[in-house]
């Protein structure tokens, strides 16, 4: 099968023309032409989204057992790499080429494409857009935890990565028939976090649960991570990488109050999610729980992806702390459905990441760029409208989608590991080593 994957991978760069290889790296434009400053702030905010691969890393390593913590980064870095390879050859061009409404055609290999930003190479809009695919990839891996073979998470990677999410991309940010309806998404509640808690999902439900999860009664029973010091680390990284995720998304610095706006709505929206989660779970549970006020944090900068550009800071409070009760709720719907969620993939992400790009309907201001009023500042129920339609439209497709590419995966290949490697843990049967080799007790006669 391996060899199959790397004769069909080599006859395909072998067809790509060597004038290919060559082409001007200025795409035609010539370089006076580009703005010092609006590149670098591009190019700085896509390492800032680069960093957060290793957010989402430690985060997951932090919120799983010890066993399988080899196996989750692994399964980060390879995000990140094959969703770099993936959009380079096919997504950018389903995304961003011209086309039709619900796809790109044109820019394979960025062959014969040039930047859509004026001011900006493509080539760094290119790796910001690069940024988001592998964030939007690497959310499933925390939904699917300490169950997926590596090989199938491979499969999903690619398939993500070239189409799933540069269609929905497409759709919104890439000239789409949402675009034309007035779907507002600013920086990817719904495009990149949306899709990304839909797609974990659906691979969880189709994996089902951890061994032990549920007792015979159907009982949630706690499966505790093996590291809070790791997953606080992660949150810190993400909430430092997302003022590259939200403000980086102007693509300029053209406009100073709009960046100004959108770090001092990412940090206060972030601020009341974790204060919020921290509360609703001392209330509930007696304790204030550490990984949900972390995740708390979170659901905060999921729900402000979208609106982050078109709210008021104290909208963006609003909009955090909502996001802090929703993804208690949300945990504890998945327990009571039987759906195992190791990290809390699907609530910070799918079920935060729609009460974003829904709040853009009810604070959003067409002042600051939004397609209209929200329903809670002067404006009418528009706009709300078309923010449901557009997250029924885009979540709805991944779903289905999703369904499909994992159930093709499970037929060729299969989905989950054995009973034995799933006990002994990832990281020795998926990868023949261990993430803290050396610490194991033997008892010798």
């Amino acid at each position: 099968m391996y060899r199959r994957a790397f004769i069909v991978v080599l006859a395909i760069l072998l067809s790509i023309s060597p004038d290919a290889f060559a082409q001007d790296a200025t795409t035609g434009v010539e370089a006076p032409a580009f703005n010092a400053l609006d590149t670098f702030w591009v190019i700085f905010a896509a390492i800032l989204v680069f960093f957060m691969q290793a957010g989402f890393g430690l985060v997951e390593a932090g919120l799983v057992r010890a066993k399988n913590a080899g196996n989750i980064l692994m399964k980060n870095l390879m995000d990140f790499s094959l969703a770099s390879l993936a959009f380079l050859a096919v997504g950018y061009a389903v995304m961003w080429g011209q086309g039709n409404s619900f796809i790109g055609t044109e820019g394979w290999f960025l062959i014969g494409v040039e930047t859509p930003v004026e001011g900006v190479p493509l080539y760094a809009f290119w790796l910001f857009q690069a940024a988001f695919a592998g964030a939007a990839a690497t959310i499933v891996a925390g939904g699917v935890a300490e169950r997926m073979k590596f090989s199938a998470y491979l499969y999903y990677s690619i398939v993500i990565s070239a189409l799933i999410y540069p269609i929905v991309g497409h759709w919104v940010w890439g000239g789409g028939w949402l675009a034309e309806l007035g779907f507002y998404d600013f920086a990817g509640s719904t495009v990149v976090h949306g899709v990304g808690g839909v797609a974990a999902l659906v691979g969880s439900m189709m994996l089902g649960p951890r061994i032990g999860k549920f007792d015979k009664n159907g009982r949630p029973k706690v499966i505790s991570g093996h590291s809070m010091p790791l997953a606080a680390l992660g949150v810190f990284i993400l909430w430092l990488g997302w003022f590259g995720f939200n403000a980086g998304s102007t693509l300029s610095l053209s406009d100073p109050y709009i960046v100004s706006l959108i770090v001092i709505n990412t940090t206060v929206a972030a601020a009341a999610g974790a204060v919020v989660a921290m509360i609703v779970a001392w209330i509930k549970f007696g304790k204030p729980d550490v990984s949900i006020a972390f995740n708390g944090v979170l659901a905060g900068l999921v729900g402000i992806t979208a609106p982050c550009a078109a709210v008021t800071p104290l909208s963006a409070v609003a909009i955090g702390a909502i996001a802090g009760v929703l993804v208690v709720f949300g945990l504890l719907l998945l327990d009571r459905l039987r759906i195992d969620d190791p990290v809390g993939a699907i609530s910070v992400h799918g079920f935060c990441g729609i009460w974003g790009t829904l709040a853009v309907g009810l604070w959003g201001l067409e002042s600051l760029g939004a397609p209209g009023d929200g329903l809670f500042v002067g404006g009418g129920l528009s706009v709300l409208g078309i923010q449901a339609v557009g997250t029924i439209a885009c979540l709805g497709f991944v779903a289905a989608t999703m369904w499909i590419t994992f159930k093709a995966i499970d037929v060729a290949s299969g989905l989950r590991v054995s009973r034995d490697a799933e006990l002994r843990g990832l990281d020795v049967r998926e990868h023949g080593m261990e993430s803290y080799a050396g610490f194991q007790i033997f008892v010798t006669d």
